[in-house]
């Protein structure tokens, strides 16, 4: 029987590793995404939506489909799965790794916040006019700034409860350096709030807050579970998964988890 790698995904290098893995004979493929997205792209190979009920739900979900090993590739921040994948791949005995691009190098002009809330309490002595790019979710932790202009840019329209000086841009990247340069420009921003996802895609709007020596307040990513395997690129994830999956793509039913 064909071997089976399920992919949490939702990231660019989660798709990217999805396409790389699809074209392979005698191996199965699944991404499973969050549903958070309501039109998201098209995924190479199988793909499910919805969570899985917990670190429970997902262990007997890798016991159930066979699933010979877990790819968590979500969002860095994403610490709830992240830390219910690790714990559900060790309770199923099925290998595991984490796909985390690497954090950005910090600037002189970064302002590091461990969480949202203290991003929040940062904001007012860096600025009034304030571009929000940390995602739709969280916003609640600033819903009590009344004295700052945000504009929040997201894929599809966020959720209450949000600031209530709060101007919401429909759009989805990637953003060029220009891109950016127009968005603060044309908003008159003069603080930048961001988490440290990492990756090229979402450079962009820092390179821009240097060109305008704009301050950036990055809220830290969470920290890996002790023992978890993380790569940082998806050659890396591969050359894992050649050792974790058997030569073929197919492992005997007995062998399999």
């Amino acid at each position: 029987m064909p071997a089976h790698v399920l992919i949490l995904g939702g990231t660019t290098e989660a798709r990217r590793l999805a396409t790389a893995l699809a074209s392979r004979p005698g191996l199965r493929v699944t991404t499973s995404l969050a549903g958070r997205v309501r039109r998201p792209g098209a995924i190479d190979g199988e793909v499910r939506v919805g969570g899985f009920g917990g670190e429970a739900g997902l262990a007997d979900w890798l016991r159930a489909h066979r699933v010979t090993a877990l790819v968590d590739a979500t969002h860095p921040f994403a610490e709830r799965i992240t830390a219910n994948a690790a714990q559900a791949a060790r309770s199923a005995g099925v290998p595991h790794a984490v796909l985390r691009r690497p954090g950005w190098d910090l600037d002189d002009d970064w302002y590091p916040v461990a969480s949202l809330a203290e991003a929040a309490k940062a904001v007012p002595r860096l600025g009034r006019r304030v571009f929000l790019s940390t995602g739709r979710l969280g916003l609640a932790a600033f819903a009590g700034l009344t004295d700052t202009q945000f504009v929040v840019r997201s894929v599809e329209p966020p959720e209450p409860p949000l600031p209530p000086h709060c101007e919401v841009v429909l759009a989805r990247g990637p953003f060029s350096l220009a891109d950016e340069l127009d968005l603060l420009r044309r908003h008159r921003i003069d603080v930048l709030v961001t988490k440290d996802s990492g990756g090229a895609a979402t450079a962009p709007k820092l390179a821009a807050a240097r060109s305008l020596s704009l301050p950036v307040v990055v809220v830290r990513r969470p920290e890996l579970a002790s023992g978890v395997r993380a790569l940082p690129e998806v050659d890396g994830v591969l050359d894992w998964l050649a050792g974790v999956i058997p030569p073929g793509g197919a492992c005997a039913a007995d062998t399999c988890p």
